[in-house]
């Protein structure tokens, strides 16, 4: 079966950027009686005064083709293809900007196909299901994952979820290559009742060597697992539990040295939807989730500062949600927990075809989730630290469907994140609260610019077949 997607998307992003330090590799500030008296230290960064950032039209086609085959009577194949491209441009550099690591550095491995590239055909997913093992309600899925546009995120793209193949959409949103062992037993009081085990390869360390003296990286993975003890058409609990183990120091295919340590995300997700609730339904839904950090001893290490003049340039120390403390002997290392909410509404006129949706979202100072392939641009909302307003209205197009999975809507919606902290979608550095920043204090040095606030206006066209 052959069936795809084409998106156009127009938006217009601002965003207010608050005063602060920025790490200049080729800068010395120099800071009199810091941070010891008598000394004069030196640090490699320059002060930034506030300024906005802005860019009033930038407009992407999106084209995703979508191939499956039933192989035997429990055997099946998915795939997708993507290309998601700029209008007048083969790269991201129009939505990059300095401003977030899960867009500033690009697409990677977990993001291809998610964030705006060229006009390259890439592989999306693709993956191989057998269900029904031996006659029994169990099945098992490997290859590229469909790990991506999981509940509730569905709710505001106005599709559907993709049976048990998707995750929750708060903790992941992530392009994984990984496998799946499920169960789905028939269980009249828990109608869809399902579990599943998840593995990912996030990162893979390459060869090792036996050279004396030489660390290599290890390679990261991810578990998950995932309870769903209720899921019928108007109500759907589920529950997560992922850990990532070796997490790595830069982007995957962008040079890791080291690991800095695990983290684990726990998670709950209710939905429900309300028939007939006057002119329309009401679909509802509420998620929580926390996240832990376990680090170790590693650092992210930078050319950072100086005590004697400049002569001699020392590394600073950059850990899992912690900053080293240059002026102690041994590395300062810290876990930290943080938080998040996401809630929302969406009530569908069925008359018109009109849907009309709000979500809110808030993430505490040490919030860390895995969501680097949200259908943001500025960074995904759901790993803000602080919080994401989002209202939208969407039109589906009339007509009878002559394609199978035939459907257009226009959506037209609207973003306001306003960040209390810095290093969204970050785990490398320690949040700062970003009203506490000035262009005084190397200490609140930040490799990204500390966008305070941000809007994003926006509206597609979608087209399914």
């Amino acid at each position: 079966m052959i069936g795809g997607e084409y998106r156009f998307r127009l938006d217009s992003l601002r965003g207010d950027v608050h005063d602060y330090m920025q790490y200049n590799p080729a800068g010395a500030y120099a800071v009199p009686d810091y941070p010891m008296p008598g000394l004069t230290t030196l640090f490699r960064s320059s002060p930034t005064e506030n300024y906005t950032a802005k860019n009033e039209s930038v407009m992407f086609n999106r084209f995703r083709l979508k191939v499956s085959a039933r192989v035997l009577e429990n055997l099946s194949l998915q795939s997708r293809l993507s290309m998601y491209k700029t209008w007048g441009h083969e790269t991201m550099s129009p939505v990059q900007g300095n401003y977030f690591a899960d867009r500033a550095m690009g697409a990677f491995d977990g993001n291809a196909g998610y964030v705006p590239q060229d006009s390259i055909l890439r592989v999306d997913y693709a993956f191989a299901t057998w269900s029904n093992i031996a006659e029994t309600p169990l099945w098992f899925s490997i290859g590229r994952r469909y790990s991506t546009q999981g509940v509730p995120t569905n709710i505001r793209q106005n599709t559907q979820k993709i049976g048990t193949s998707g995750v929750a959409g708060h903790i992941i949103d992530y392009a994984f290559d990984g496998l799946t062992l499920g169960y789905a037993p028939k269980i009249e009081a828990l109608p869809g009742a399902y579990a599943k085990f998840c593995y990912g390869r996030g990162y893979d360390s390459g060869f090792e060597t036996d050279v004396t003296g030489t660390d290599f990286p290890k390679d990261t993975d991810f578990i998950g697992f995932f309870i769903d003890p209720i899921y019928t058409d108007n109500l759907n609990v589920e529950l997560q539990a992922v850990r990532a183990f070796n997490i790595f120091d830069s982007l995957p295919d962008g040079g890791v040295s080291s690991n800095l340590g695990n983290i684990d995300n726990l998670g709950l997700y209710v939905s429900g939807r309300l028939e007939d609730l006057g002119i329309g339904d009401l679909n509802l839904f509420v998620s929580g989730a926390m996240s832990k950090t376990h680090p170790n001893e590693n650092l992210y290490e930078m050319p950072f500062f100086s005590m004697d003049g400049g002569a001699t340039w020392s590394n600073g120390g950059f850990g899992l949600l912690y900053d080293d403390n240059p002026m102690t002997p041994t590395v300062d290392s810290e876990s930290h927990t943080g938080r998040s909410v996401y809630a929302g509404a969406r009530y569908d006129i069925k008359k018109t075809g009109t849907k009309v949706g709000f979500e809110y979202n808030y993430g505490t100072q040490y919030w860390i989730t895995f969501t680097p392939a949200a259908d943001d641009l500025w960074t995904s909302k759901l790993g803000t630290r602080g919080s994401v307003y989002e209202g939208y209205v969407i039109q589906e197009l009339p007509g009878t469907p002559v394609a199978k999975f035939g459907k257009a809507f226009v959506r037209l919606g609207y973003q306001y994140y306003k960040f209390k902290y810095t290093g969204s979608n970050n785990w490398i550095g320690e949040p700062k609260e970003i009203d506490k920043l000035n262009t005084m204090d190397p200490s609140g040095t930040q490799m990204f610019a500390a966008l305070e606030n941000a809007q994003d206006i926006y509206l597609t066209f979608d087209v399914s077949f």
